[in-house]
C-alpha cells in the first residue's frame, strides 16, 4: 500500500530557486534476532524538505514537506516492498542534496538481507553512508542522526526519541501506549485492522520527519524557537491521508495551532 503527497513516489516538495533538498529515510521491520535473516521489513517512508541554500537557518515550524509511505498488505509482499525501497532510494540518490537517517546503516542492511537479489540503490547508499566522514564534499551528503550529531546533544542516549527531546522536538508517540509495534503489525496482517496499519505508518513518518529536522538543525540549515511540535507538522502535512490523525488520542497532542 503506497500513500504519497501526490504524483509518483519520490516526488519532490514544491521547490524554489536556490533550494537545498533533504530526504530522510526510515524503515520498520519485525525483529527476530534468534533466526538468521529474521528481521523482515514491512514499512518504510521517505520525507522530503527543501530549504534555502543561503542566508540564516530557516524556522522549520511552518515548513512544508512531501512524503512517500509504503506498507505491505500481506507478509508475502516483502520482496515488493524491498524493491520499492530500492527505487525510492534511487530517487533519493539522484535528487537529494542531503540524505538523513537514524542508524541508517541498520535500515539498509535489513533491506539488503531481505531482498534475495541485488539492490543497486541500497548498495550505493550503504557505500555513501560508510564514506560520509572520510571524503571531501560530495553529493548527496549523508547525516546519520544517531552517530553524527553528538556534539549538539547533552544526554548520553542516542535513541531517536531522546535525541529529539535534547533538541526540543516534541515527538510524543501515542501509537505505542499499551502496545508494541510488533503487536500492532500483527493486528494488520492477521486481522486486517486498518487503524493498526495507519498508526504504524504515522509513527514511521514521524521517525522520518524528526530525523529530517534534526539533520537540518545539525547542518545549520534549520532552527525552531524555542521548540517544535512534530505532531503539528505531521497533522498539517498528512491532512486526511490517515484517519488516525483525526483520532482524539492524536489531536490531543496538537495544542493550539493558530
Amino acid at each position: 500500500m503506497i500513500t504519497t503527497t501526490g504524483g509518483e513516489p519520490g516526488s519532490l516538495p514544491a521547490g524554489q530557486a536556490d533550494a537545498s533538498v533533504l530526504a530522510a529515510v526510515d524503515v520498520e521491520w519485525s525483529k527476530n534476532y534468534r533466526v538468521q535473516n529474521g528481521n523482515v521489513p514491512f514499512c518504510y517512508s521517505v520525507i522530503w524538505l527543501a530549504v534555502p541554500t543561503s542566508g540564516p537557518p530557516v524556522n522549520l515550524a511552518q515548513a512544508s514537506f512531501s512524503y512517500t509511505s509504503v506498507y505491505v498488505d500481506d507478509p508475502a509482499e516483502t520482496h515488493d516492498l524491498v524493491t520499492s525501497a530500492d527505487r525510492s532510494l534511487a530517487h533519493v540518490l539522484d535528487r537529494a542534496d542531503i540524505v538523513a537517517g537514524h542508524q541508517l546503516c541498520s535500515d539498509l542492511a535489513v533491506l539488503s538481507r531481505a531482498a534475495g537479489c541485488p539492490l543497486p540503490a541500497v548498495a550505493e547508499m550503504r557505500a555513501a553512508w560508510q564514506r560520509r566522514r572520510h571524503q571531501g564534499p560530495s553529493r548527496p551528503a549523508v547525516i546519520d542522526t544517531r552517530y553524527d550529531i553528538g556534539h549538539l546533544l547533552s544526554g548520553a542516549s542516542r535513541r531517536l526519541v531522546d535525541v529529539c527531546a535534547d533538541l526540543r522536538l516534541d515527538v510524543t508517540q501515542p501509537e505505542l501506549r499499551g502496545t508494541s509495534m510488533t503487536a500492532m503489525h500483527r493486528r494488520w496482517t492477521d486481522a486486517a485492522e486498518a487503524r493498526a496499519r495507519e498508526k504504524i505508518s504515522v509513527l514511521n513518518l514521524r521517525h522520518s520527519l524528526s530525523t529530517a529536522l534534526a539533520a537540518l538543525y545539525a547542518a545549520g540549515a534549520g532552527r525552531w524557537d524555542p521548540g517544535l511540535n512534530v505532531n503539528q507538522m505531521l497533522a498539517a502535512g498528512l491532512r486526511d491521508a490517515f484517519g488516525w490523525t483525526a483520532d482524539p488520542a492524536f489531536t490531543a497532542l496538537l495544542g493550539n495551532r493558530s
